[in-house]
């Protein structure tokens, strides 16, 4: 610890936590009734708090265990306080809620997918199902040719002549 407090020695650290936090988790799993996660959580916390307050500890005081033991106490009774609920992070992307369409932007991208819709209906079936499987289930070329048994050239044919069919449609429609 001494090393730790005057030179912020990692290898001292590591001794520490390597010797202190089997220990300490176990005591943070007895007081949290075997909430394991929980007493991990804690025991991350009490360790980071022996390695960022390590000059405060005393040997004339206390024993190095006595210290990190005392740390690992308040950090538990400080989890009780706050109801051992992880604070409300407001940046976290499960919170913040996504940004509102504008109706403009929303009536445009209608209108697009029913062109293209218009404009798919042009193809014939063949074409259809490839530029289905490739850009709507995601498979890649060879996949498909092994799905269709045909060969991997004339997968990435029709695909090609698919989409060049499709330019032309949505832009006869724009005319």
């Amino acid at each position: 610890m001494a090393a730790v407090a005057k030179s912020r020695d990692v290898e001292a650290f590591e001794a520490v936590y390597s010797h202190f936090s089997p220990r300490v988790r176990s005591y943070m799993v007895r007081l949290t009734k075997g909430n394991r996660v929980l007493a991990e959580e804690l025991t991350q916390e009490t360790m980071m708090k022996v390695w960022h307050k390590a000059e405060l500890f005393d040997p004339s005081k206390a024993q190095a265990s006595t210290w990190i033991f005392t740390i690992a106490r308040n950090r538990m009774i400080d989890a009780m306080r706050r109801g051992a609920r992880a604070e409300f992070d407001v940046n976290d992307p499960a919170f913040v809620p996504d940004q509102i369409e504008a109706a403009d932007a929303a009536i445009e991208r209608r209108q697009d997918a029913q062109r293209l819709q218009q404009a798919m209906m042009t193809l014939k079936g063949k074409y259809i199902e490839v530029l289905r499987m490739s850009f709507f289930d995601g498979l890649t070329h060879p996949i498909i040719a092994q799905k269709l048994d045909l060969p991997l050239g004339t997968v990435k044919s029709r695909i090609r002549l698919a989409c060049e069919k499709l330019r032309m449609a949505l832009q006869e429609n724009d005319k």
